[in-house]
């Protein structure tokens, strides 16, 4: 448990890594890949998409402010899920601008491990959205745009939490418990994350289903 309480200086906070922990060159890299992608977000991101991004952001920013205590930590929903299916590689740049302000205003996660976390939240949403994305191609059923959302929502968060566990495992033997603890406190964000991506999915498929598809600038020009 120290390991776990050593992770934050509030106690252990899901998908966010505290500063402290991880090697130069590891944060280095981190932050070249995030740029990278963010880089590639931005050029793909036309401005008439800018307002969904926006609202996507924000929600991303609330939902990960409200912790619920587990004992070890505390848990919150992330939504990377659902920014890859409506954001595509936009979903870079708009959770870094929500991490960003996170570390600024609440201290949450750091700005020396800000690219590490945004890798770790939008890598797992760009992946999770092209794999998706067919599913929730128009004409599809209501319970195959359920599965499809419920899938994209459990899985983001599933691959984030691989992805934080070996960043969190990279900081020294001291550090392989709280990463294995990382992945356990993950299980039930997962469950809940695929259960409410997936209600999302399925209410804007009735309403406004041109939504679940990212901006046409975020996909790759041939």
């Amino acid at each position: 448990m120290g390991a776990l309480a050593s992770l934050a200086p509030e106690g252990f906070r899901l998908m966010h890594i505290a500063e402290g922990i991880l090697s130069p060159p590891v944060l280095a890299g981190g932050a070249l890949a995030a740029t990278v992608g963010v880089g590639i977000g931005l050029r793909r991101l036309r401005d008439e998409d800018i307002p969904r991004a926006a609202v996507l952001t924000a929600g991303f920013f609330v939902a990960s402010l409200i912790h619920i205590p587990t004992g070890a930590g505390s848990v919150h929903l992330v939504l990377n899920g659902l920014m890859g299916l409506m954001l595509g590689w936009a979903a870079f740049p708009a959770i870094v601008v929500a991490l960003t302000l996170q570390a600024l205003i609440f201290q949450v996660g750091g700005l020396t491990v800000l690219g590490i976390n945004t890798l770790i939240m939008a890598v797992p949403a760009v992946l999770v959205g092209r794999t998706v994305r067919p599913l929730l191609a128009s004409g599809r059923s209501a319970r195959t745009v359920l599965a499809g959302s419920a899938m994209a929502g459990g899985g983001a968060v599933a691959l984030g939490a691989i992805l934080g566990a070996a960043a969190v495992a990279l900081g020294g033997r001291e550090f392989h418990a709280a990463a294995g603890a990382l992945l356990l406190l993950h299980v039930p964000v997962m469950l809940t994350e695929a259960m409410v991506t997936g209600c999302i999915g399925a209410f804007l498929h009735r309403v406004r289903p041109e939504l679940l598809v990212p901006p046409q600038a975020a996909e790759p020009v041939p």
